[in-house]
């Protein structure tokens, strides 16, 4: 027969390959949790880059594009007067517009959650004319009303956009006129 002793040594064993059996389940499933988590976040993170890609791709975004680049100003308060938002608050409504678009791709790239040659590949070379188009107002609202951060994301978006120009191509330069069509003299 069989010793109770035996029996009672084979069940230890077999309780203790099943907590060890249970634990390494534990631990795969744990990681796979964690890889489909991974891969939600990336599939949310591609998924809002398309979305923002998307609409500064559109006509609309470039239509307000160009006339944010034809507008002209003497300083901050002409500007105020002429665009500010107690004064002009369509023009106002699109300024924010896409420069809260430039400024949340900004966001993403300087948190690693785009990729710069793709975000350079979707043509954003905009947000580098309008950067330093609107440079000093920008500057000058944060000086007066802050935040000081305020609008970052566009600013880091440009910068680095203007550095990825100027690896491929050291001559470029933002025209002075902007959209204003010049004849080759």
């Amino acid at each position: 027969m069989v010793d109770l002793v035996l029996l009672q040594s084979v069940s230890y064993v077999a309780a203790a390959l099943g907590v060890c059996m249970a634990t390494f389940y534990y631990a795969m499933m744990l990681r796979e949790q964690r890889r489909n988590m991974k891969l939600t976040l990336e599939t949310r993170q591609i998924g809002l880059m398309e979305s923002l890609v998307q609409s500064l791709l559109s006509a609309e975004s470039w239509s307000k594009w160009f006339e944010l680049m034809n507008m002209e100003w003497k300083d901050y308060d002409d500007f105020e007067k002429k665009y500010g938002s107690d004064f002009n608050i369509d023009n106002a409504a699109k300024r924010m517009c896409l420069w809260s678009q430039y400024d949340a791709v900004g966001n993403l790239l300087k948190s690693g959650l785009a990729d710069k040659e793709t975000i350079y590949g979707v043509g954003t070379f905009g947000a580098t004319w309008l950067w330093a188009k609107f440079e000093p107002i920008i500057v000058e609202n944060r000086r007066r009303y802050g935040p000081k951060n305020q609008f970052s994301g566009f600013e880091y978006l440009a910068s680095e956009m203007m550095k990825m120009a100027k690896q491929r191509e050291p001559s470029y330069l933002i025209p002075e006129s902007y959209t204003r069509y010049i004849p080759d003299v």
